[in-house]
């Protein structure tokens, strides 16, 4: 096990070796490699294909859905900047691995997973495991979950035509949202979104990705591309 998730953890400083023009650094935070290191990442997909749990490559993990790629969870993760003292929320649980991965980072984190049978083998899994600062919500994510915000961070795990107003709404002020932006199976984009301390919004796109989309009845008719 030591040995495959080391290989993981080589794999993401390769990756970021390659892409360190397009993310703007040469390597990944260290608190986010050890959040890496430390989360079992074989224990949040399903059984039948655990053998693949520490490939560099993303995992389905039933209903349509996926865990992203190691690189891409560490990436995400880092570029939220995340801290001790902060709320983080993540739209788009899937089976609960990178919110596993914020909570060794911060104080708590909120999620919210749109399919319901996802969201409560989540719930259960996280709690089972000992990840007690995660709450999940089963609800269409595009409006966030605002009883608990504004957040010092918000990260998306599914590609959306374009970004929810309710979440830059929010979002605390010097505060980052990550999020893949881009029509279903078409290019997306992963944005970083920043607020400024006077609440001024900047964009701007790290690398090409490919999520699964971000699905909901808000976005059914989503043509019209957000812009800051």
């Amino acid at each position: 096990m030591k040995e495959n998730i080391q290989q993981m953890l080589d794999d993401i400083e390769a990756e970021v070796r390659l892409t360190r023009h397009y993310i703007g650094k040469n390597a990944l935070e260290e608190r986010v490699i050890d959040a890496m290191r430390e989360v079992p990442r074989h224990l949040f997909v399903p059984e039948e294909s655990r053998h693949y749990a520490y490939a560099n490559g993303p995992v389905s993990i039933g209903l349509g859905q996926t865990i992203s790629q190691p690189y891409i969870v560490a990436l995400m993760t880092d570029l939220l900047a995340p801290k001790p003292s902060d709320t983080i929320l993540e739209i788009g649980t899937g089976s609960g691995y990178q919110a596993a991965i914020l909570s060794r980072l911060v104080k708590q984190v909120y999620t919210v997973e749109i399919v319901e049978t996802l969201a409560d083998k989540a719930r259960e899994r996280l709690a089972v495991y000992g990840y007690h600062n995660i709450e999940v919500r089963s609800g269409d994510g595009y409006m966030g979950w605002p009883e608990h915000g504004p957040y010092e961070g918000i990260v998306v795990t599914a590609a959306a035509p374009h970004v929810p107003q309710p979440l830059i709404d929010q979002l605390r002020n010097g505060a980052r949202l990550v999020i893949p932006v881009g029509l279903p199976f078409s290019y997306q984009e992963l944005l970083v979104i920043e607020k400024d301390s006077q609440g001024q919004i900047d964009s701007r796109t790290v690398l090409g990705v490919s999520f699964v989309p971000f699905t909901g009845k808000h976005m059914e008719s989503a043509h019209h591309q957000w812009s800051p």
